[in-house]
């Protein structure tokens, strides 16, 4: 397979920058504004987010839907392919998928860590242009169930198990689509303040790392008792 190193390094170290420069005044500061815990009893930073840029999550391009599609809640991750506690946290978005028949979860790309991680995200971007948000599941949960540094290349042969031609997909990964939807969502996260990752944004509240799947499981249901993470 053929990916042009060149042209994605150039773009996911342009994208990297930007994530240092949020919309002036919206950024908040995590602390604890609710009291809520992650799976070893640990308390998650947290706050309240703006509600007019949380109002922009629906409309960003190439975000992955899986679950319920008619849902009154959505739980958003923001990821990185090379984040070790993403590799957790698939596992745990699979399980929540598999036990809440009525939650819906958005995939949003937010690759910080590394340029190699830019290439695998705009790889998938290309797949869910091409193929939908079905393959783009199955391909972010092969990859971070992979050993190793993810890229580019590994994104686009592990494409190829699920039957996506990869000169089409780099075509299409190296497109100004693809780069302007990775922007965006970039752009996204550093304007809620989601330094980490994983992130999470939930109704209008944004969680900084992963809390397990216990604790997003109770604050969701929180969410459908009293509309916020904690009642």
């Amino acid at each position: 397979m053929n990916i042009d190193r060149r042209r994605l390094l150039t773009a996911s170290v342009g994208l990297t920058c930007l994530v240092a420069a949020p919309r002036s005044g919206r950024a908040q500061g995590y602390g604890q504004t609710f009291k809520v815990e992650n799976d070893e009893g640990r308390p998650i930073a947290n706050t309240r987010l703006p509600g007019e840029i949380v109002g922009e999550i629906g409309a960003l391009k190439g975000v992955t839907y899986v679950g319920a599609r008619e849902a009154e809640i959505t739980l958003y991750e923001f990821f990185d392919y090379n984040c070790p506690y993403c590799r957790k946290a698939a596992i745990d978005m699979a399980s929540l998928v598999a036990s809440d028949a009525s939650l819906r979860i958005g995939l949003i790309n937010n690759p910080i860590l590394s340029p190699q991680s830019a290439q695998a995200a705009k790889v998938a971007l290309a797949m869910q242009r091409k193929v939908g948000s079905a393959a783009v599941w199955s391909l972010y949960q092969k990859l971070l169930a992979r050993p190793g540094k993810i890229d580019g290349l590994g994104a686009l042969q592990v494409a190829a198990t699920l039957g996506v031609p990869g000169p089409e997909i780099e075509m299409i990964a190296d497109s100004d689509e693809v780069r302007q939807a990775l922007k965006a969502q970039m752009r996204m996260a550093a304007d809620l303040g989601l330094v980490a990752t994983p992130s999470y944004v939930l109704g209008n509240t944004g969680l900084l790392g992963h809390p397990g799947a216990k604790a997003l499981a109770r604050m969701v249901g929180a969410m459908r008792r009293c509309d916020q993470v904690a009642c």
